[in-house]
């Protein structure tokens, strides 16, 4: 992955385990399998062998950071974020402008990184535009608000809208199944009844942010080797 990439996504083991956790690649990905089958827009995206800029939309906690990290790691791409709450049509005109030049100067195009893009002013989503359409960037963007009310006209019409679904029981399931074991997580510290198990996926209600946010939380008031019940 591009390291800017890489250390804005998996920023390390200091992060909150639901940050530690992202999957790093499609397999590692559960959910969402009507965006991922073979051939499938966002699966080339992924692989590295689309070009379309894209708004993911769908609930908290559905996978739409995730899938923001794996195309911005895809083909070497030049990778930038911007926040809506800190940017103003300068800093994005910046980014604009750092991207022209490295897309002439080296041939390496950018992925540009909008999370909650709902914040985002017309007059911002406006400056976007050409840039978008010329291909100087691959937008990136995700969004829990209908973009039909928050993205401008302009904007959705470059961009492919992919929409994400809530996770099932299984998926959160996996999900949760995966941290308490796996080295980045909670690495076999403590473990887990299959009631608390069934308690946490219902908590979750089909956001894997959420559940892995409760299984921590749950496993920092066990002390290690005990079980969370």
């Amino acid at each position: 992955m591009n390291s800017d990439a890489s250390a804005y996504f998996h920023p390390g083991a200091h992060a909150p385990l639901a940050v530690r956790m992202r999957p790093r690649n499609l397999d590692e990905v559960v959910g969402q399998d009507h965006l991922l089958a073979p051939g499938a827009p966002l699966r080339r995206l992924v692989e590295g062998g689309g070009d379309t800029s894209v708004i993911l939309f769908g609930p908290p906690g559905t996978g739409k950071t995730t899938l923001a990290s794996l195309i911005s790691a895809a083909t070497g791409r030049h990778f930038e974020a911007l926040s809506a709450l800190n940017a103003g049509v300068k800093e994005v005109r910046a980014v604009i402008d750092t991207a022209r030049r490295t897309l002439v100067n080296q041939g390496i195009q950018t992925v540009l990184f909008i999370d909650e893009v709902h914040r985002f002013s017309k007059t911002q989503q406006d400056a976007l535009l050409g840039a978008v359409e010329n291909r100087i960037v691959l937008l990136v963007a995700a969004t829990t608000e209908n973009p039909s009310f928050s993205v401008v006209s302009p904007l959705l019409s470059r961009s492919l809208l992919l929409q994400l679904q809530s996770l099932d029981d299984e998926a959160v399931g996996t999900l949760i199944d995966r941290a308490l074991t796996d080295e980045r997580g909670l690495n076999g510290r403590v473990s887990m009844t299959d009631d608390a198990r069934k308690q946490l996926i219902a908590l979750a209600a089909g956001d894997a942010r959420r559940s892995l946010t409760y299984l921590e939380a749950a496993a920092e008031a066990v002390a290690d080797g005990e079980q969370i019940t």
